[in-house]
């Protein structure tokens, strides 16, 4: 019914089909004018996402003085009865007037092409005194480009296209930049790499450095603000779509992991400089010790990080660029120190829910997966030179002679730096478990082995030796942790996640100071999903903060994580193999739930048993290899660990 409802609205408000003139510029210039590039992609397929936007838009009698431009394409279906399929097509909203200015042949929205002559046509015919561009659709970080037009196999705007697009229409000057605004209605294009890309193009950047939920930018908020607010230049506009936006997520219950930030393009050359000179620091600091890169892993792993970064959910390599510089401000203090002042600089404004508490307001990569593929998508747009050397360094264990001669003429390192070999055997070493005295599962590392590692860990399994299953149940942090001295003892206490009692497979994808975020695998009325759960140690207790479904087809992370509602069917899922085959481990559906107002997350008694747990160590350049394995027996209140 509701879709229903947007195309009759829509339907209404299509009054009339005029060349672009006739809605353009007349004697008086306009005060805005906001050119928002609509890919609706799988986004409007299968959910009318665009479309509810555009209803946002259409719902309500513009501004005086604001004009609005969309153009529509790069989805197989939408969801009301007015855009075509068929053709890239370009809509004019002013006042309560709407009307179709333009259509032309299907091309990719992941074109810089494309988008060129899109901000070409909305500069000659629709020019204001403030002019704001919107990108549309899904974003995948420094890496992963933006805009995915399904139309085209999925064609992407890289950031270099992104850049290539506005080169071709405007002359990029810092001082006096031809746009006022560039906005990303987009996940994850909060990045050092995007600012970079769109300098000199536009006075501020509006970006998220996390996912957004399905509600996106709220439209009918912003106009409201413009409508209080005529005169309001960029920074105003940046910030008003801020404080709308999460107005919206907060009123959807979906707010919790929110971020949104002001980007001041004017100050961005100092934070290039600082986070340049982060990297070289960070190189010469790999050169002269290997073990460096675990140590700065470890402040990486420690850091902020968007999308979440796992096998499940794909990995997009994003992470706070403020908190990887204060986790590694020890490693080197003064270079962090200048990548901070000039960040908080740059960064205007922000917004950002509870569990995305060190948001700085920027992203930038670092090399969670040690897939060399994301690693050249990255360096085919990185803005910081040394950080390319670095990761390339980190993942290859050698430089080629360009970088061997940019880190001896350009750093000053004063001999060639030799192919490394260690990174390589990590997956080879044995690490040993013992028992202590109390009986508890411990790992000692000594220190050559402890420079080496970035992350510890446990995975736990329950085995049932009658039904010859192992029942793989996840990863946690739960360990007394001594990295100063390498010790690591388990704290495992026989419970496990649960929902309403379900046991869950429940998987830990952030370790920080006061929560921890986990996902935990599902069927939410039928399809793959992960349930995004936080637990808080300040409250001690879980929270679920809503569910997205699994990584989509186009390798994008998706936008459209919802809260959990009263009737929605959860089903639980395993992973699980027999314990004396050689068979691998496969996914089986588990227990089913049916939501209702009081269903949560917490802690259940696995009962008796016996357990395997595994400590799992990941060095720094993201290889995971495991101790030995402890088998654990539950009886009652007592508790026996014997390594195997």
């Amino acid at each position: 019914m509701k879709r229903k409802l947007m195309s009759i609205c829509l339907a209404m408000l299509m009054l009339m089909h005029l060349c672009p003139s006739a809605l353009g510029a007349s004697e008086t210039q306009d005060d805005w004018a906001i050119y928002l590039y609509l890919c609706g992609t799988d986004l409007e397929t299968r959910v009318g996402a665009a479309t509810a936007d555009l209803m946002e838009l259409v719902n309500q009698s513009l501004p005086d003085g604001v004009t609005v431009v969309v153009q529509t394409g790069g989805a197989k279906k939408w969801r009301n009865s007015i855009v075509n399929t068929n053709y890239l097509e370009r809509y004019a909203l002013k006042g309560d007037q709407l009307a179709r200015v333009w259509r032309g042949d299907n091309k990719s929205m992941g074109d810089a092409e494309t988008l060129a002559e899109f901000l070409g046509f909305c500069h000659r015919y629709f020019p204001a005194t403030h002019e704001a561009v919107i990108l549309w659709d899904h974003g995948g970080g420094s890496a992963g480009g933006l805009v995915i037009d399904e139309q085209f196999k999925n064609d992407r705007l890289s950031l270099g296209e992104l850049h290539s697009a506005f080169d071709r229409v405007f002359t990029a000057d810092a001082k006096h930049p031809p746009l006022d605004v560039i906005g990303f209605d987009c996940c994850l294009m909060a990045t050092v790499d995007t600012a970079a890309a769109v300098n000199g193009y536009a006075r501020y950047m509006v970006a998220s450095e996390e996912t957004e939920p399905g509600c996106g930018w709220n439209y009918y908020g912003l106009l409201n603000r413009m409508r209080r607010d005529p005169g309001m230049d960029g920074e105003a506009l940046g910030r008003a779509i801020c404080d709308t936006y999460m107005a919206g997520c907060r009123a959807a219950r979906l707010d919790s992991e929110t971020t949104l930030s002001v980007v001041d393009l004017a100050k961005l050359e100092p934070l290039l400089t600082a986070y340049n000179r982060f990297g070289s620091r960070a190189v010469l600091e790999a050169c002269d010790d290997s073990n460096f890169f675990a140590a700065f892993g470890r402040g990486a792993k420690a850091a902020e990080n968007y999308g979440g970064n796992t096998p499940k959910t794909g990995y997009t390599n994003m992470v706070d660029l403020g908190d990887l510089a204060r986790q590694n401000a020890e490693l080197m203090p003064t270079v962090s120190r200048a990548v901070i002042r000039a960040l908080e600089d740059c960064v205007v404004y922000k917004v950002n829910g509870a569990y995305r508490s060190r948001a700085s307001g920027l992203s930038c990569y670092y090399a969670y997966d040690p897939n060399i593929k994301l690693y050249n998508l990255y360096a085919s747009a990185g803005a910081s030179k040394s950080f390319k050397v670095f990761y390339d360094y980190m993942l290859t264990g050698r430089l080629d002679k360009e970088a061997q001669s940019y880190v001896m003429e350009d750093l000053g390192y004063g001999e060639p730096v030799e192919e490394l070999d260690t990174l390589n055997n990590f997956s080879l070493n044995g690490w040993q478990t013992t028992i202590d005295d109390e009986g508890y599962a411990v790992l000692t590392l000594d220190r050559d082995t402890l420079a080496t590692v970035s992350e510890v860990t446990f995975q736990l399994a329950y085995l049932d030796e009658e039904t010859d299953t192992m029942l793989f149940l996840g990863s946690d942090n739960d360990l007394d942790q001594d990295w100063k001295n390498g010790v690591f003892r388990d704290n495992f206490r026989g419970v496990w996640g649960c929902i309403d009692g379900c046991l869950c497979h429940m998987e830990i994808v952030y370790q920080g100071e006061d929560y921890n975020l986990y996902n935990v695998p599902v069927l939410l009325n039928g399809v793959p999903s992960q349930l995004k759960v936080a637990y808080d140690y300040n409250d001690e207790d879980y929270y679920i903060l809503g569910a997205q479904k699994s990584l989509d087809d186009n390798g994008m992370a998706d936008r459209n994580m919802a809260r959990l509602r009263a009737g929605d069917v959860i089903t639980t899922l395993h992973k699980a193999a027999s314990t004396t085959g050689d068979d691998t481990f496969e996914w089986y559906e588990y227990d089913t739930l049916v939501v209702n107002r009081y269903t949560s997350f917490g802690e259940m008694d696995l009962g008796d048993g016996q357990f395997a747990l595994l400590f799992t160590l990941t060095d720094g350049r993201g290889e995971t290899t495991y101790a030995d394995e402890v088998i654990v027996t539950v009886e009652g209140e007592d508790m026996t660990f014997e390594v195997v």
